[in-house]
């Protein structure tokens, strides 16, 4: 009896140790060892010296498997496997101590690899996505900022440092970075304004933030009910990280076989368990492929199949040719938990079943960017105005972070607060994608929703050419009395701000201007490769009048638009029309070098 079952227990492990895994060939070096020992037992059976071996054998087989797993043996897993383990659940109990986790699947590695980087992808691009660790900057001014080496994951680097800045600048206490009597927040009007004195950050407070922030986007992505932390086989042995920088020989990932091969994994039900694997493993984060092996985990945790069916185009690669830039839709995904490809509010009706999918839901961290001001595309409220006033900006070719320390920056004053509910009254209706203009019917909608009782008059001049445009809407409502739901402003100082912020962009740019920043070099001074973090100073002036707000109520970059009788910014640069895109009309003025979106 007790020979049977421990042939049972010895074929569960083989069983478990070959899971997922192609077969290995039988080694016979324990056969030739075991056959000397049972030379030397003249005691045992026939019978009992078959047996022996035979469990010898499998146990030879199992070998490879079961020393990575000193402690606890291996989880049992089920035969059939849901793409993309979407449906697989482990128990809190059995999160921790599973060694290097599960392999994906064949199908599902090629799967990962093809939605990622496509069936064609060059080595540059696999180069840049394979080379960037998560590591805070070595420049004391720029301590609190992630930098980047490589142009490929920006996105997911510039995601991941806007949750960062959140844990660092309004939840200390949480990070153990210090409290607010050392003077991390003072309080002014009621809020608490976080502090500029970043070189104080200590690294084990940045190390906390940043592993918090993994954790939150992880879950996010996962409903917030697990998270899958990847991890990679050739990077577990590592002792340092200099020994990963010098794995210089060639590329680690090439194909999906070789994703196969390394990738690992492991499923977190609760967040307290997740923390501790994420903090037992940071340093393989920070490692050559750490941002790489981030990416991987939000979409496991998301779940491949659902990351489809967020898409608009799933054919099309995350990673975007031939420059290998994070796409909108990895972007997305860290900041929202959903890879939908679009930055509207909400989903836009095509018409016969088919959609294209915005934000659904409010997000903490948001999202600005250049390509609004030039009218390709329309930000959403969502994004626009996020729980903290942390943005991810974008440009045609890179992705940073727009900052400021005051949460009041993102309070609406009563002009702003009356125009936001209008407009996403308005915005709820309109089927052009951001275009700015809804139907006569949906219209009506909106002035019943809102309360704008408008003159006769009014209304049938707005309807007059079957569609509503909002700037138009919008100059009605200014000469609108207030009794009549209208925002009509005598002492014309409503909406007036001031304020500063700060943006942030990780990739070494040679710091000219910025005052004591060059490094001697022989033959002279030579500008440092740096990170920038620039502070601005932004003035909101009074809301324009209905004149003004029809010449310049689309703010454009470009020198044409820019003849019209806007006020000129203090001081410009591309920055400053993605912050227009969030508070129009906005001058900004800053020191040193202009701030960078590229």
């Amino acid at each position: 009896m007790a020979d049977h079952e421990e042939d049972e227990d010895l074929k569960l492990a083989l069983k478990m140790s070959m899971q997922y895994n192609p077969p290995e060939p039988k080694r016979s070096k324990p056969i030739e060892e075991e056959s000397g020992s049972g030379s030397q037992s003249g005691g045992e059976s026939p019978e009992a010296k078959s047996r022996r071996l035979q469990r010898e054998l499998m146990a030879a087989a199992a070998e490879k498997r079961m020393v990575l797993f000193p402690s606890s043996p291996p989880k049992v897993q089920n035969k059939a496997r849901a793409l993309p383990i979407a449906n697989e659940v482990v128990k809190s109990g059995e999160e921790l101590g599973s060694g290097l986790g599960k392999e994906l699947l064949v199908e599902e590695s090629d799967q990962l690899f093809s939605m990622v980087f496509g069936n064609e992808v060059s080595k540059s691009v696999l180069a840049q996505w394979t080379n960037q660790g998560i590591r805070f900057s070595p420049d004391p001014e720029t301590t609190i900022g992630l930098v980047q080496h490589e142009g490929g994951p920006c996105g997911v680097l510039a995601a991941l440092q806007a949750f960062v800045l959140k844990y660092l600048l309004y939840f200390p206490d949480d990070i153990g970075k210090a409290s607010p009597s050392k003077g991390v927040w003072t309080l002014s009007k009621h809020h608490y304004v976080a502090s500029d004195s970043f070189t104080s950050v200590t690294e084990d407070a940045k190390t906390r933030a940043l592993v918090k922030s993994m954790c939150e986007i992880l879950f996010m992505c996962g409903n917030n009910n697990r998270a899958v932390i990847a991890s990679f086989t050739n990077f577990e042995d590592s002792i340092t990280n200099q020994r990963d920088e010098a794995m210089t020989g060639g590329l680690p990932i090439e194909s999906a076989a070789d994703l196969q091969k390394i990738l690992r994994f492991e499923i977190f039900t609760t967040q307290s368990s997740a923390l501790s694997k994420l903090e037992e493993t940071i340093t393989a984060f920070q490692s050559r492929m750490g941002a790489l092996l981030f990416l991987i985990s939000a979409l496991l945790s998301r779940g491949l199949d659902s990351v489809q069916a967020d898409r608009d185009d799933p054919n099309l690669p995350l990673v975007t040719a031939p420059f290998g830039h994070a796409s909108q839709e990895i972007v997305n995904l860290l900041l929202c938990g959903e890879a939908v490809p679009n930055v509207f509010d909400g989903r836009m009706d095509l018409g016969g079943g088919m959609f294209l999918k915005g934000i659904s839901k409010n997000v903490e961290v948001g999202f600005l960017t250049l390509l609004e001001s030039l009218n390709f595309c329309k930000v959403g409220q969502n994004l626009k105005c996020p729980k903290w006033p942390i943005w991810v900006v974008g440009s045609e070719s890179h992705y940073t972070v727009l900052f400021a320390l005051d949460p009041s920056v993102q309070e609406e004053n009563e002009l702003e607060l009356r125009e936001s509910q209008i407009r996403r009254a308005f915005d709820a209706r309109d089927q052009s994608g951001g275009g700015g203009f809804i139907s006569v019917e949906a219209f009506h909608q909106v002035v019943q929703e809102t309360n704008i009782r408008l003159p006769t008059e009014k209304l049938n001049d707005i309807c007059a050419t079957g569609f509503i445009v909002w700037s138009e809407l919008w100059q009605v409502i200014l000469e609108l009395d207030r009794n009549l739901g209208g925002i009509k402003d005598s002492t014309g100082m409503m909406g007036k701000k001031v304020f500063d912020v700060y943006h942030f962009n990780g990739i070494a740019k040679s710091d000219i201007n910025g005052g004591g920043q060059a490094m001697a070099v022989e033959g002279g001074a030579a500008p440092m490769q740096r990170p920038r973090l620039t502070k601005l100073n932004v003035s909101v002036p009074p809301k324009w009048t209905p004149e003004e707000y029809m010449s310049c109520a689309m703010p454009s970059s470009s020198d044409k638009d820019s003849e019209v009788n806007q006020p000129k910014p203090i001081q410009h640069a591309p920055l400053v029309d993605c912050i227009r895109t969030r508070w129009s009309r906005a001058t900004c003025s800053w020191a040193g070098d202009p701030p960078s979106i590229v």
